[in-house]
């Protein structure tokens, strides 16, 4: 999902192996992620992707630029999972990253300027993979041979 460009920012799903940057779009107030060679297209993740980031993960925090040393505004997590929380609000935003510390924090508070890669894609549904793989050839059926019955002499 890509709720940070649904308006005003042209946009393209993830792959796996794209390297991307957390960013601040021009014609818009919402950070997220774009494509480091094409930081002008918003690079749209859906719930399940899996991402790692370069150095471990940093959020804007007030005290982080006055007090760097003490932490503010750091994750200590270099892996994230892509997920969508509030989604019953319509006027909030939805897209996250969930680290395996148990953090759960909004794309759009990810400090600018952070590089990511993209490791892995949600599993396609059902249904959607039913539709796009052809039906199996249908096999003869080989008939059931009744079992032979042996008559002793005697």
């Amino acid at each position: 999902m890509c709720d940070y460009s649904l308006h005003t920012v042209s946009s393209r799903p993830a792959k796996v192996g794209d390297k991307l940057i957390s960013t601040n779009f021009r014609s818009s107030f919402t950070r997220g992620f774009a494509a480091v060679d094409d930081p002008n297209v918003a690079v749209c993740l859906r719930p399940g992707t899996e991402v790692a980031f370069e150095h471990a993960a940093v959020v804007d925090h007030g005290f982080g630029r006055l007090l760097p040393k003490l932490g503010f505004g750091r994750i200590g997590e270099k892996l994230a999972r892509f997920r969508q929380i509030n989604t019953s609000r319509p006027d909030t935003h939805h897209d996250a990253l969930e680290f395996p510390n148990g953090k759960v924090v909004l794309v759009t508070r990810l400090s600018e300027g952070q590089h990511v890669t993209v490791l892995q894609l949600p599993a396609e549904p059902a249904l959607q993979l039913a539709a796009e793989t052809p039906a199996p050839e249908a096999e003869t059926p080989v008939p059931a041979q009744a079992p032979q019955r042996h008559s002793l002499p005697g």
